[in-house]
């Protein structure tokens, strides 16, 4: 028995973390004596952070009833492990673009499992969610970095439909 199962992962940054290298100065409306002044130009430190592709999984094929996985790897290859026989064509990596101040060095925070669910209740995991940043991360001279990211996403018994998750990333000056 073959079966196609449709699956999509929209993957959305939750948190672009705003790095403060200045004490605060923005007006606290709790406070009892608000503070004047705005940051001198050039002391707001914005990272952006934008989602130029979505991890994407296209089409798996079911062999059968059990357990299995399908993985896409940040260099764009993929795999299909137990009940799994293989992953569509259309499928591809997330593309991560991050902006900000050049030259300085960066963390970037994506949790390594989430947990997926469709419209009909069911449930699948990715998880070992990994990427290719190198291992100290820094925007390059026009405050650019961009990644791709990918994961393993493990289902067991009936998975048709298509399952959706936000997967948040949280980026910080270091």
């Amino acid at each position: 028995m073959v079966g196609i199962k449709p699956l999509a992962i929209r993957c959305i940054p939750l948190a672009a973390v705003l790095a403060q290298s200045w004490p605060a100065q923005a007006q606290c409306r709790l406070c009892e004596q608000p503070t004047g002044g705005r940051p001198i130009a050039g002391e707001i430190d914005d990272i952006q952070v934008q989602i130029e592709t979505n991890l994407e999984f296209d089409r798996l094929v079911i062999l059968g009833p059990g357990s299995g996985a399908a993985t896409m790897r940040p260099d764009g290859s993929s795999g299909a492990e137990g009940s799994v026989g293989a992953v569509g064509p259309r499928a591809r990596v997330g593309t991560v673009l991050v902006h900000g101040q050049p030259n300085r060095p960066i963390s970037v925070e994506i949790p390594r499992h989430i947990e997926l669910y469709s419209l009909g209740g069911g449930r699948m995991v990715l998880e070992d969610v990994t990427t290719d940043l190198p291992g100290s991360p820094h925007l390059d001279a026009a405050g650019n970095l961009s990644f791709r990211f990918g994961g393993r996403l493990t289902l067991s018994g009936d998975a048709d439909g298509q399952y959706r998750a936000d997967l948040p990333i949280t980026v910080e000056y270091q």
